[in-house]
């Protein structure tokens, strides 16, 4: 089919386009920027006039409870989600169940993506075999059905020399290894930032180091092994002042952040709000602004959303006994906006952050729209307001703790290859 996007404002930071222009698109691909090529038909128009086009955003981490929990969410739910946030591809954590560690899970899991068809999944493999942390997986033949990288998930790997050998493994066939800084002898049932928020209302603790002390180990083996490293969801303003001088001498690692860790801290779980029990738990207010300081500066590449919905009686028990994790798909591209108005970043910054670096992270040829490349794109009006609620998050999960909140910029139009996958 033939699309014609009409007179909206394209940014496209890959190719340093930030104007307002004309895009056609053919066969699943861009053929077009300005002008039409000879003999193109517009089969369908959309009228970007008054919005920006960008590229499909690219989310580093997003958990769809299938296969195994179904009862929370599926991938037809959350790809649909998804394409209503202007998501066209999800990165998956090799936690599902069955774990992600042979090749018959990810054929499994990529089927039933093609049935529901509206976003691309893409998989982590695990790093040990049944995110055990003592044997390692086969590596090669996780890379071969598909897998853009390894990881251990939230899954401890205690003993320092199996590390090592994972990444060495992993370095020789130049697979991306995808970190969670966690000191699990430090950060044990606790479920709250060492703070005061946490004495106050009594609950365990998890203490700045146990991320700390965990991102200075796996930085001593990365510039041993030559690995190159992605460290997931960072909550510390001293992580990332420990990424940013590792990026200057030189080793092979990027980084992320969650939305809802650049927006919420401690404060936030007010009187035991079950909703903001995740984990790396909410930090402190300076190490909120640590982390926009590390996204302002190029420290932290990416933004992701860590989405993980579940079912409502999850959320109903006791804080510490509740299930962690927030609904937060439909909220990645609004709350990422707002940071243009809070923070010294540019749109084209942020685009970036959401598109073209997590692309880049995961070895993916998507997250730009030059002649020739993909037809991922999204299409939002930045002046739109909507109320966060129940009904207007698309996700089979409400477990968020943003709402009542009013986000600003709703996404009219997706495209999945040249196809519209949403249309508002």
């Amino acid at each position: 089919m033939g699309i014609h996007i009409s007179k909206g404002h394209l940014i496209d930071p890959t190719n340093q386009v930030d104007k307002i222009t004309d895009l056609f698109i053919e066969d699943g691909q861009v053929i077009g920027l300005d002008k039409a090529p000879n003999n193109f038909k517009t089969e369908q128009l959309i009228n970007a006039e008054g919005q920006y086009v960008i590229p499909g955003i690219i989310d580093l981490q997003a958990r769809v409870r299938e296969p195994g929990q179904e009862d929370k969410a599926s991938i037809a739910s959350e790809t649909r989600a998804a394409a209503a946030g202007g998501i066209t591809t999800l990165c998956l954590p090799p936690d599902t169940q069955p774990i992600i560690d042979t090749p018959a899970v990810i054929e499994l899991i990529h089927r039933r993506n093609e049935l529901a068809a509206s976003a691309e999944i893409v998989t982590l493999g695990a790093l040990t075999k049944g995110l055990g942390g003592t044997e390692l997986s086969e590596m090669y033949e996780l890379k071969r059905a598909g897998c853009v990288g390894v990881s251990n998930a939230r899954a401890p790997i205690p003993n320092t020399l199996v590390m090592r050998r994972a990444m060495e493994y992993a370095a020789n066939f130049e697979m991306t290894l995808f970190l969670t800084a966690e000191d699990h002898s430090l950060s044990k049932n606790g479920c709250a930032h060492e703070g005061m928020i946490s004495t106050r209302l009594g609950l365990p603790s998890i203490p700045e180091a146990a991320e700390t002390m965990a991102v200075a180990r796996l930085l001593m083996l990365v510039e041993q092994t030559g690995v190159r490293a992605h460290f997931c969801q960072l909550s510390t303003a001293k992580s990332v002042q420990m990424i940013n001088r590792a990026q200057h001498d030189g080793l092979p690692v990027t980084a992320d952040v969650t939305t809802h860790h650049l927006y919420l801290t401690e404060m936030d779980i007010g009187y035991f709000d079950s909703n903001c029990h995740v984990f790396p738990p909410l930090r402190s207010q300076r190490d909120k602004a640590g982390l926009r300081e590390g996204l302002s500066n190029g420290t932290l590449n990416a933004i992701c959303s860590d989405h993980q919905p579940h079912e409502l009686d999850a959320k109903l028990a006791p804080f510490c006994e509740s299930e962690p994790g927030m609904s937060t798909i439909d909220t990645l591209l609004p709350l990422a906006l707002r940071l243009v108005d809070e923070t010294n970043l540019t749109l084209s910054d942020i685009i970036a952050r959401l598109t073209s670096h997590p692309a880049q992270i995961l070895g993916l040829k998507t997250g730009q729209l030059g002649i020739g490349s993909r037809a991922n794109i999204c299409v939002f009006d930045p002046q739109q307001s909507w109320m966060v609620s129940h009904e207007t998050l698309n996700s089979r999960g409400k477990n968020s703790p943003f709402i009542d909140w009013e986000m600003k910029g709703q996404v009219s139009h997706t495209l999945l290859a040249g196809r519209v996958v949403f249309q508002r």
